[in-house]
């Protein structure tokens, strides 16, 4: 777009007359229409002013090179829906991998290693805390995609899926606190099933980028 056009794109943006242009620049308005037929070009002295009228810099008038950076830069952001499930997937699966270890250490750490329990549930907490703070992070950040009625299907399977394996977990919970009465160390039990919740939607992802391809 040359300098003309873009001067014409701009008044008409602003619902401007080249009389009102003219007069708000102090130039006739034969001036104006040379300028956006690229007839002639606007004078060193008037280039700031027709900026400011604009609401646009200088250099973005004249080259139009921080629109087009700043336009490349918002497109490089943008998130394409398949995109976005692997990086859901990478940072899930990734989550999980941090849950498993979490709980293997706390399993190791004081039975087998005699390290002093609260150094070790301390260990155990950032660990689950910065898991967990992981897939917030994911699902906050992720640009809201329109779901298909496949979609809309699977989420509902898996919300079937997760409260079935919530009921199981909570009855196991009390089986086993109960039996063993080891309350201090069963509701690791409300861990596991956080990690096969998160283990079940990311095989339906898994599945979801398979189908895809």
């Amino acid at each position: 777009m040359n300098l003309g056009e873009k001067l014409f794109e701009l008044r008409k943006a602003k619902n401007l007359t080249q009389d009102e242009v003219a007069e708000k620049l102090n130039v006739t308005r034969q001036t104006v229409s040379k300028w956006e037929t690229n007839q002639s070009t606007p004078d060193f002295d008037k280039i700031v002013p027709i900026s400011e009228l604009f609401e646009i810099g200088v250099e973005e008038l004249l080259t139009g090179k921080l629109k087009e950076e700043k336009q490349l830069e918002k497109e490089e952001k943008v998130l394409t829906k398949q995109e976005a499930k692997e990086k859901s997937a990478k940072v899930v699966s990734g989550s999980i991998f941090i849950y498993i270890l979490a709980v293997a250490l706390i399993m190791i750490l004081v039975p087998v290693k005699h390290v002093n329990p609260i150094v070790a549930s301390s260990i155990f907490l950032i660990l689950i805390g910065w898991a967990t703070a992981r897939i917030i992070k994911n699902y906050m950040s992720m640009p809201k995609f329109e779901k298909t009625k496949e979609e809309k299907k699977e989420e509902k399977i898996i919300k079937q899926i997760n409260g079935i394996i919530g009921s199981i977990c909570v009855a196991l919970y009390f089986i086993v606190s109960f039996t063993t009465m080891a309350w201090h160390v069963t509701w690791v039990i409300f861990i596991i099933n956080g990690l096969i919740c998160q283990v079940v939607k990311l095989i339906f992802m898994l599945k979801g980028d398979e189908e895809d391809e």
